[in-house]
């Protein structure tokens, strides 16, 4: 799977041989493998379902599980000992040992191979597959990629990749924010593209998708939280749950094409209150543009998704 630039706008290479902390950090970092498994019952995929106002998939023995999905069922569950003040674990095979760390959603890619059935027992085995120390805007970023390896009923069914950009900022004395993140501009024009959703947002919807995802970062739920400890606005809209609001355009308008491959790119945040807006365009008779973000803001997600090819009528 081909692993395109990941870095914000604005990101850069570290130059070789400049002071780097975040790469002294992280120079002898050697994590390990994780794994995971669980059988694909139907009840998490009808609760998402419900929690965004959409007709569910087929739930029946066997029936495909819409992609990405597979981010309901594949959870860890670690001891509450185990929480930094964050929400997150405070440590794991995949966290980096970043001092003050700041932990961002910034994409991935999916290829599947085969459909994950329901009833199936899914499985993934993990590991690093990348790491980077890049220069943004606000200083330093550690770039992780986490590569999945997908199975179901132990036959490989698909890959994927998720980057994460962690940053160190250690609190300021006074308790002030670390950093100031400016509301994003309001009055982008929406695109006038074939396909389109909406969805509105508020902390009860964004509590619900942190519960069924076991996700305990308190920038999604704890207000004080995430305007005084991380310098955000307001409330944060979860990367994941936009890239599952950008494949439901093509679960909709193209059932019959069942995605085979996703790649998108979380270019900026998106706060409450917003109304999320989903829009779509087929490029080619296999391939779809689509854009989520706030209503009236510029777009938080850009993806690309390829779908399976229609099948040609037999002479």
């Amino acid at each position: 799977m081909p692993r395109p630039d990941v870095s914000p706008p604005g990101a850069a290479p570290v130059p070789p041989g400049a002071a780097s902390a975040l790469a002294d950090a992280l120079r002898h970092w050697r994590p390990g493998t994780a794994q995971l498994s669980r059988r694909v019952d139907p009840w998490p995929a009808a609760a998402f379902a419900d929690l965004i106002g959409a007709d569910p998939p087929r739930l029946g023995p066997g029936d495909p599980l819409p992609p990405l999905w597979h981010w309901f069922y594949l959870l860890d569950h670690p001891a509450q000992a185990d929480i930094g003040a964050d929400g997150h674990p405070a440590g794991g095979p995949f966290l980096p040992p970043i001092p003050g760390r700041r932990r961002m959603f910034a994409g991935g890619r999916l290829r599947l191979d085969a459909p994950i059935g329901f009833g199936a027992q899914l499985s993934s085995r993990s590991a690093v597959a990348d790491v980077s120390v890049k220069s943004g805007r606000s200083g330093e970023l550690a770039f992780v990629t986490v590569r999945h390896e997908l199975t179901a009923d132990g036959v490989p069914v698909g890959t994927e990749e998720q980057d994460i950009v962690y940053r160190s900022e250690p609190d300021g004395p006074d308790g002030a924010p670390p950093r100031a993140v400016p509301q994003p501009a309001t009055g982008a024009p929406e695109p006038p593209w074939e396909w389109r959703s909406a969805l509105a947002t508020d902390p009860v919807l964004l509590f619900r998708f942190s519960a069924l995802t076991y996700n305990g970062h308190r920038i999604h739920y704890d207000r004080p939280y995430a305007t005084q400890a991380e310098g955000y606005p307001d409330l944060v809209v979860h990367g994941p749950l936009l890239a599952l609001l950008a494949l439901e355009l093509p679960r909709i308008h193209t059932p019959e094409q069942p995605v085979r491959s996703f790649a998108y790119r979380l270019v900026r945040p998106a706060f409450l209150p917003a109304r999320l807006i989903s829009v779509g365009r087929p490029t080619t008779s296999s391939e779809a543009e689509i854009t989520v973000g706030a209503q009236g803001a510029e777009p938080s997600l850009t993806a690309t998704a390829s779908v399976e090819s229609k099948a040609r009528p037999s002479c």
